[in-house]
């Protein structure tokens, strides 16, 4: 080979390879930009580790006419129910578009009550309606006329937080540790929400059991948020789940009475027990103090081989109810407290959580 064709060679096979150097770094730079960009969409639509979804722009509940639920719910047939509660009687209801819906029927005397009072009930619902949260049941609707006030929700088929710790012989076993764990989280999460992220504030006003909802996956949903304005000094199926301070307000709920109501259901989680009017605090209170963790630990349940985190979710009970308001937690640091303890125990836990 002549010293030009060697030449002309050597420039060949150098053009060659910086082409293939070029088309090698373009292909790593978009694979690069590929897996940026999916790791971005999948932090946006789901967090795994925080268990919560990205919140999309939610629109306004929609009115329905006393005639559409009428409709949907059979005539209210007594059929249709699928729970009774402190505020009204649910059903279950098919619209007119065919979706499965659950609709609250607010019991009359509280309807009878707020009829002078000025409150606007549309107003109202149509402010909660835009609460949009993993772990806030979604308000999709409501209604009224003479003597009715309907509210329209999304229907879950889940069955409440009470149903499993106070009702189903097999509940309280499907809620082992991690689970029960995991529900305080999200029912913490959720009132962090309802508090700090919707302007002005939505004040739960009955943070108990029964207003917490647990799907297939375990995770708490909060119901009958904000509603408090219809009933707010009735004391059926509330006393033990707010503050003294909560009787002697005007309005009735504050956020230190729904961090108290959630310290109640911190408890309940522990131990099983239910609240029976706040004796469950007056029990309480005094073993977490004196370290006996044990003896309020749910019985039905084998105590795991680590107890820390155990011990730690009672501390944050007890300062949840049995400090003043003023020197109450607020909703911010327990949540915080609680997505500590639960990323702790993902980390480390091994079985025996």
């Amino acid at each position: 080979m002549r010293l030009g064709e060697r030449i002309a060679y050597h420039l060949v096979l150098a053009l060659l390879s910086l082409v293939i150097l070029f088309f090698l770094i373009l292909a790593i730079f978009i694979l690069w930009k590929n897996k940026k960009s999916k790791r971005s969409n999948e932090n946006m639509v789901y967090d795994q580790k925080s268990d919560q979804e990205s919140p999309s722009v939610k629109l306004y509940g929609s009115p329905y006419s006393l005639v559409d639920i009428d409709v949907a719910t059979d005539g209210f047939n007594e059929r249709r129910i699928i729970g009774r509660g402190r505020l009204g009687t649910v059903y279950a209801a098919v619209l007119a578009g065919g979706e499965l819906v659950a609709v609250k029927r607010i019991h009359s005397r509280f309807v009878l009550r707020n009829a002078g009072s000025g409150l606007g009930f549309n107003p109202i619902l149509k402010w909660l309606s835009l609460a949009n949260h993993p772990n806030v049941l979604p308000i999709l609707g409501f209604s009224q006329g003479p003597g009715e006030r309907i509210v329209v929700m999304e229907f879950m088929g889940m069955m409440s937080l009470d149903f499993y710790l106070h009702q189903n012989p097999d509940g309280a076993a499907l809620l082992d540790w991690g689970r029960r764990l995991r529900v305080a989280t999200g029912v913490a999460r959720g009132l962090e929400y309802l508090h700090e992220a919707v302007a002005p504030p939505i004040i739960h006003g009955g943070v108990k059991p029964s207003n917490v909802l647990i799907d297939v996956k375990f995770s708490a949903k909060i119901c009958d948020y904000g509603l408090s304005f219809l009933a707010p000094h009735e004391k059926e199926g509330l006393v033990g789940y707010v503050d003294e301070e909560y009787w002697f307000e005007p309005k009735g709920g504050s956020k230190e009475s729904d961090v108290y109501g959630l310290g109640v259901v911190l408890l309940e989680l522990l131990s099983g027990r239910r609240s029976d009017g706040g004796l469950i605090v007056k029990w309480g209170l005094p073993l977490i103090k004196e370290m006996k963790i044990g003896e309020v630990l749910d019985p039905r349940l084998v105590v795991p081989n680590d107890i820390k985190p155990l011990v730690r979710l009672a501390k944050v009970a007890s300062a949840c109810v049995g400090n003043s308001r003023k020197n109450r937690p607020s909703i911010g640091q327990v949540v915080t407290i609680l997505n500590n303890l639960q990323d702790e125990v993902m980390l480390w836990s091994n079985g025996s959580f």
